[in-house]
């Protein structure tokens, strides 16, 4: 072990870089500059600033993955750098170096003493299922949509959701304030409906309104959301920032469970050999910012992501990382009620699956899909 990760002062993050081993070493050593003092080497004046300040290469082995050429270094750096704000760490973490080739950012290590300045998940996976009374099978969610239904019509959709026994109903990521169904109206409706739907089934249902707004009105809709009965939010963290994220899951006042939405961050990860993982973005990054839930695609859906990928998110999601608490992957993009057993037998039972269109098309009768939706699961 490096003498470096004995100590708590530091943080760890493993990148994986291109080229020889020549090559890979020169991006470190460029890494280890640009993500702190952003000057070169030889400007510095001797002594703690290149000592303790510059990020320090602790190892770099050869990549084994297929394709081009490459290593895995392992770089630490001081928590001082990130100053305690998730705002700074996201740029110490691939501020610069994201605006150069070959550098991919794959996944947070050690945090020594970093990671107890954030409060991460609220609920994370445990705590939601302890909202919703569902302490085994996956969780089922879907989406209210298309854009162009007035708030009305989402709204009765959403009661039909709820009556036929889904845990997660949230806002479809596109509806926002548009005039057809602004968000003050559609909030109120749909978590009225939900509500009124849930009674006679005696089952916790949440209704999940999308806060992805203009910087200084998350919080005003987040806090409209709650009053009106929502039982948790949906944001897109790419569109707002990761620190939006943050601020509304460590906010006492609000309390209620985040789902984090991918729009936006799509290039992040579709270079292998650039950008941020799977595992890092949509596992290690949306947990320590606060969210209970990542949403993402699952493969052979809409879009494009493998197999592979989906696994990393998942166990991104769950895997140890300092005391923050493992999250639900949650599963979607395009998946149909034919591909649950498949989709089991992947996840597992630690999984929110997230099916939205298939519950309209599957039969005109929603609350007898939801039904169907939820015995599929119910007995793995």
């Amino acid at each position: 072990m490096p003498a470096s990760k004995q100590t708590q002062d530091r943080f760890f993050v493993r990148y994986r870089l291109t080229g020889d081993e020549t090559e890979a070493r020169a991006k470190a050593a460029d890494l280890c500059l640009e993500q702190t003092v952003e000057c070169p080497a030889d400007i510095l004046p001797k002594g703690f600033i290149p000592d303790q300040v510059v990020g320090r290469l602790e190892s770099l082995q050869k990549s084994t993955d297929p394709g081009a050429p490459a290593s895995e270094a392992l770089i630490s750096f001081s928590n001082d750098t990130a100053g305690g704000e998730l705002t700074q760490l996201c740029n110490v973490l691939f501020g610069n170096i994201s605006l150069k080739k070959g550098f991919r950012l794959s996944r947070l290590e050690n945090g020594g003493t970093l990671w107890g300045r954030f409060k991460g998940p609220r609920f994370g996976r445990e705590g939601l299922r302890a909202l919703l009374g569902e302490p085994r099978r996956p969780l089922l969610s879907t989406a209210v949509k298309p854009m162009g239904l007035s708030a009305e019509e989402l709204a009765r959709l959403a009661g039909r959701f709820a009556a036929g026994g889904i845990d997660v109903i949230k806002d479809d990521h596109g509806l926002a304030n548009q005039p057809f169904a602004s968000f003050a109206e559609r909030a109120q409706r749909c978590a009225e409906a939900v509500r009124k739907a849930a009674a006679p089934t005696g089952r916790a249902i949440l209704y999940a309104p999308n806060v992805t707004a203009p910087a200084g009105e998350v919080h005003e809709r987040a806090r409209f959301a709650k009053k009106v009965g929502a039982g948790a939010l949906l944001i897109c963290p790419g569109l707002t920032g990761i620190d939006a994220m943050r601020a509304l899951a460590d906010d006492d006042s609000l309390g209620l469970p985040i789902l984090a939405h991918p729009a936006f961050l799509g290039s992040f990860v579709t270079c292998p050999d650039h950008g941020i993982s799977h595992y890092a973005l949509f596992g290690q990054l949306m947990r320590l910012a606060g969210a209970d839930a990542s949403i993402f695609p699952h493969s052979g859906g809409r879009f494009g992501f493998s197999l592979d990928e989906c696994r990393e998110i998942a166990d991104g999601c769950r895997d140890p990382l300092g005391d923050f608490r493992s999250i639900f992957p949650a599963p979607g993009g395009g998946m149909s009620l034919q591909r649950l057993p498949e989709l089991l037998e992947f996840y597992g039972s630690q999984v929110m699956f997230l099916v939205g269109g298939d519950l309209v098309r599957n039969s005109p009768d929603i609350e007898k899909n939801c039904a169907l939706f939820r015995r599929l699961v119910e007995n793995i």
